[in-house]
């Protein structure tokens, strides 16, 4: 099913009622430059953050990390996985010389008992194990915490819930090695963000959020909820992969669709990748003024209507693959391959699922039935050819 118009208008009302109110209860710093830079607050955390942050997830350059703060944007996102721990190292080397309350940072960590299927966190977890990939990645930040520490790609109520996980970050917090914690979420993301407001124990959720969700209305709807419990919300995949088309010749507009979701105001900040100064230029300028205009409202509800290079992760196709194949997942590697451009995270996803360079073979005839339409057998044949591709090749 496509959304079309109707339910686009009607998916984006709740929480947007008057896009005029896109700023309202917020305030506003100022960026070195003397430009206002808009500001919200992050639920309980009391952190007061610009609309727009950064994604250092692919950038390997101190210097756009250092044009990022000279911009007035002063969140940073990192992971204890992205560029094989490099990201994190760059980023303490970037900060060493920075004053530590003049910026603030979030790091994720991943569960090491997970299930290569589903993704499901399993019962070997452990506090202990949690906590020792954290401080790794404090060695590499050079910092002895944290200002957010995130459950890295949380798919479930379950999962939010795990006790080993609950353990792990509560512990953190009360060791001083995260002033606040919670869960990251590519999926499911509504039951997510419910149970991590339920929990009383996570401050944060960073969640997919963007114009190509059919459950965009469920979304809005769990944020709007979370809010009221003292959730802070950030925002990742706002711009759905930044293009349409596996050839790149339908570029999503990053500006409107950056707009589009900060028309809800329980959505205090988001972490669009930033790679290049001009990227950065782009993204930085949102931070001044969120005003969607109607060309650019026109703009996204006609992307919204042509499928592009984002899974939602609606799990709707897993019943239909005899093999049990995380389609999900190997269709986000699919995005970071062909949309990202960075095969290297997308091999890193293809084998963390432990799959073959072709793991539909043996289906004569695939079952999967795809909700946005997508051609899924020939997407997983396409991304997972890059498990034969030695991973330095990647990673150079």
């Amino acid at each position: 099913m496509r959304m079309n118009r109707r339910l686009f208008l009607r998916s984006t009302a709740a929480g947007m009622s008057g896009w005029a109110l896109g700023t309202a209860g917020v305030s506003t710093a100022r960026a070195d430059e003397g430009v206002p830079v808009i500001q919200r607050t992050l639920g309980r955390t009391g952190l007061k953050l610009p609309v727009v942050s950064m994604g250092v997830m692919r950038a390997d350059s101190p210097a756009l990390v250092k044009g990022a703060l000279q911009k007035g944007i002063t969140f940073f996102d990192t992971a204890h996985g992205y560029q094989q721990g490099k990201n994190e190292e760059m980023l303490g080397e970037v900060f060493a010389g920075v004053q530590r309350d003049s910026f603030v940072l979030a790091t994720k960590v991943v569960a090491e008992d997970r299930d290569r299927k589903t993704g499901a966190i399993g019962p070997n977890t452990t506090a202990k194990a949690f906590l020792g990939r954290l401080d790794i990645s404090l060695q590499r930040l050079k910092m002895d915490h944290v200002d957010i520490l995130y459950v890295h790609a949380v798919g479930s109520r379950a999962d939010a819930l795990h006790p080993a996980m609950l353990e792990a970050v509560t512990e953190a917090r009360r060791s001083g090695k995260a002033r606040w914690v919670g869960v990251s979420t590519h999926r499911s993301e509504p039951e997510v963000i419910r149970a991590a407001a339920e929990s009383g124990v996570y401050d944060v959720v960073l969640t997919s959020i963007n114009f190509t969700q059919e459950h965009l209305r469920d979304v809005r709807a769990a944020m709007a909820e979370a809010a009221e419990e003292g959730v802070g919300i950030v925002g990742m995949k706002t711009m759905a992969g930044g293009f349409l088309d596996k050839e790149k010749t339908k570029p999503v507009n990053c500006v409107a669709a950056l707009k589009f979701v900060l028309q809800d105001p329980n959505l205090c900040t988001t972490i669009p990748g930033i790679t290049t100064f001009d990227q950065l230029e782009q993204n930085a300028g949102v931070n001044h003024d969120i005003t969607l205009t109607e060309e650019e409202r026109k703009e996204i509800e006609k992307a919204s209507l042509q499928g592009g290079l984002y899974c939602q992760g609606c799990e709707q196709c897993l019943p239909g693959c005899p093999q049990g194949l995380p389609i999900p997942d190997l269709m986000r590697a699919y995005m970071y391959t062909y949309a990202y451009r960075d095969a290297g995270l997308g091999r890193e996803v293809v084998a963390a699922a432990g799959l073959s360079n072709d793991p539909c073979d043996g289906c004569e005839v695939c079952g999967v039935r795809c909700a946005k339409g997508f051609p899924v057998r020939d997407r997983l044949r396409d991304v997972a050819r890059l498990v034969d591709v030695p991973p330095e090749f990647l990673h150079a």
